[in-house]
């Protein structure tokens, strides 16, 4: 029988992270002798201290800062247990000398932090400033041109979902990412099959579809589609900030929380109910999730199915009953 729930995940180095908000968040991950490791996080939330927090908009900015910082920790703790960071620093001490250690720490931290900032400069300043710049190049042809408020919002959106797009493809094809991806889609196959009533087995998750409503790949396009409303909105309203492009960039950053929150309630929508209206609102997230997700294998799937009964509390049927329940379910 089919049902709703708001069980949700992420794929990691080697695992995957389900999270239950009624019960408990659970990892699982592929040990370097092949074992599966399940251990659980502590994850108490701040809304649980300040109800005040749990108000809808509000809970969402705040799931999305509690999720960021979660969803670093899980990854480094499950590079750990696979043993890739392990991997990793043989490979760095094979190719440099003890002595060029601090060194390499330095240009390590260089380098982040000037990862960061060309973050920051292509998917922020670059679209902002990229509207007031063709907005110039048409007014050398156009007397009196100027895009409307509008115009601006969703011209600096489309920039920024370009941008996402080529960078996520980009990744796609390193081959430590694409596993990642894959066990993303083995995340979205499992949740599927369990949303679907059916025993979670490797054969009946395979039969599932790998792009789900709920996932953070739709997240990232639906806080960029509604940022289009919102700052067109606001430009409107205030022409002054949308004449300026420093103005404009300042008012995107103080609307990000904003835009969170409302995101997030749209996606919880979408993942609740199925209708000609949020199969819309999902497409876009959808489409890029064929970029996010690859097809797992039988070993991601198990890692999968593992984090999920971990999670969710949910003991192994016996293999008569589960055998019993999919020759049923393949008749209907």
């Amino acid at each position: 029988m089919a049902k709703y729930t708001s069980i949700g995940g992420q794929a990691l180095i080697e695992g995957i992270m389900m999270k239950n908000p009624q019960k408990k968040t659970a990892l699982a991950v592929r040990k370097p002798d092949k074992t599966i490791d399940i251990s659980y996080i502590n994850d108490k939330s701040i809304k649980d201290k300040i109800p005040f927090l749990k108000l809808p908009v509000l809970r969402g900015i705040v799931t999305y800062i509690e999720t960021m910082i979660q969803g670093y920790k899980v990854m480094m703790k499950s590079a750990d247990i696979s043993g890739f960071t392990d991997i990793e620093e043989d490979k760095k001490n094979d190719n440099n000398k003890k002595s060029g250690a601090a060194l390499g720490a330095i240009a390590g931290a260089i380098g982040s932090v000037v990862g960061i900032l060309l973050a920051v400069a292509l998917f922020w300043f670059l679209p902002t400033y990229a509207v007031g710049g063709l907005e110039w190049i048409v007014g050398k042809w156009v007397t009196d041109f100027a895009f409307s408020g509008i115009a601006k919002a969703a011209i600096t959106q489309a920039i920024k979902i370009v941008i996402l797009v080529t960078y996520m493809f980009a990744i796609s094809f390193m081959k430590d990412i694409r596993r990642v991806f894959a066990y993303h889609g083995a995340e979205h196959k499992t949740i599927f099959c369990y949303e679907a009533g059916l025993p979670l087995t490797v054969e009946n998750v395979k039969k599932q579809k790998r792009f789900h409503p709920r996932c953070g790949t739709s997240f990232l396009i639906l806080m960029l589609l509604i940022n289009i409303i919102i700052s067109a909105t606001l430009y409107t309203l205030v022409p002054e900030i949308g004449d300026n492009s420093l103005y404009r960039f300042g008012a995107g950053l103080v609307l990000l929380p904003l835009i969170c929150g409302v995101g997030y309630e749209v996606l919880k929508i979408c993942g609740r109910f199925d209708n000609i209206f949020t199969r819309i609102i999902s497409a876009p997230g959808v489409w890029m999730q064929h970029i996010t997700t690859k097809e797992p294998d039988d070993d991601m799937i198990e890692i999968a199915i593992a984090a999920l009964k971990a999670c969710d509390e949910i003991e192994d049927e016996p293999q008569d009953k589960i055998e019993e329940e999919t020759e049923n379910n393949d008749n209907i």
